[in-house]
C-alpha cells in the first residue's frame, strides 16, 4: 500500500527532531532527462533547509553529486558513504564533511541505514533500485518503521508502481502483508511527508529503527 500524503503541522516539531538524517538513493548518472538533476538539487536543498542531515552513496557524479553540492551550498551536513573499490575509481567530494569508506556493498548499505531516519529514492538504475527494494522488504517484514518515499520524478517510478499492483492483483502483495511506501510527485513534499510520518509513527507508538539481526 502507497499513500501520497501532506504535511501535518501537528506534532511536525517532534517528528522534526526526531528525523537529523535522510537517505537518499539515487543514480551515479544523471539520465536523459534534466528534471531528475534538477530534483536532485531540489531535494538537497530542502534536507539542508529542514536542518537535516543527508546521507547518500559517496559518489561525485550524476544525482549523487547533484544533491550532495545542493545540500552542502544550503550549509547541510553530508556524509557519504562508499565502499573501498568504488572509492578508487568515483569521483569523490572532498568537500563533503564526512567520507566513510567501508569494505564491501554490505556494510555499506547497513551504514546507511543505521545513519539514516528515512529513505528517498530518486530515479537511478540497478543499484538504486535493489537498495530501495531492500528497504521495502524490511518494513514489509515489520524490522523497521522508518519511512521510505518514492519519489516519481516524472514519472521515472510508475512501471514499478504499476508492478507493485500487478503483485497485488495476483495476490503475492496481499493487504494482511502490505508494502507500505509513500509516493512524492514533487520533490517540495518529501520532506513534509517524512515529517508526518514520523509523526504518525511516533503517536500510534509502534516506532522501530533497528533491523533484526538476523537479517
Amino acid at each position: 500500500m502507497h499513500e501520497i500524503m501532506s504535511s501535518d503541522p501537528a506534532g511536525a516539531d517532534a517528528a522534526a527532531r526526531r528525523i537529523k538524517s535522510i537517505c537518499v538513493y539515487c543514480g551515479s548518472g544523471a539520465g536523459v532527462e534534466p528534471a531528475y538533476e534538477a530534483a536532485a538539487r531540489s531535494l538537497g536543498l530542502a534536507i539542508a533547509g529542514a536542518g537535516i542531515g543527508l546521507v547518500y552513496g559517496g559518489g561525485g557524479n550524476g544525482l549523487m553529486g547533484a544533491i550532495a553540492r545542493a545540500a552542502l551550498s544550503a550549509g547541510g551536513f553530508v556524509t557519504g558513504i562508499i565502499p573501498d573499490f568504488l572509492h578508487r575509481r568515483d569521483k569523490l567530494l572532498p568537500e563533503i564533511q564526512e567520507t566513510i569508506i567501508v569494505p564491501d556493498m554490505h556494510t555499506r548499505k547497513r551504514l546507511m541505514f543505521e545513519r539514516a531516519d528515512a529513505f528517498v529514492a530518486l530515479p537511478g538504475g540497478i543499484g538504486t533500485l535493489e537498495e530501495l527494494v531492500e528497504q521495502l522488504t524490511w518494513v514489509q517484514l515489520e524490522r523497521h518503521t522508518k519511512p521510505v518515499v518514492i519519489a516519481d520524478i516524472d514519472g521515472f517510478w510508475q512501471p514499478l508502481l504499476d508492478l507493485f499492483a500487478h503483485m497485488r492483483e495476483r495476490r503475492f502483495i496481499q493487504a494482511s502483508f502490505e508494502v507500505r511506501y509513500l509516493v512524492a510527485e514533487k520533490i517540495e513534499d518529501v520532506v513534509p511527508m517524512i515529517e508526518t510520518a514520523a509523526a504518525r509513527t511516533d503517536l500510534l507508538g509502534v516506532r522501530k529503527e533497528t533491523v533484526d539481526p538476523r537479517l
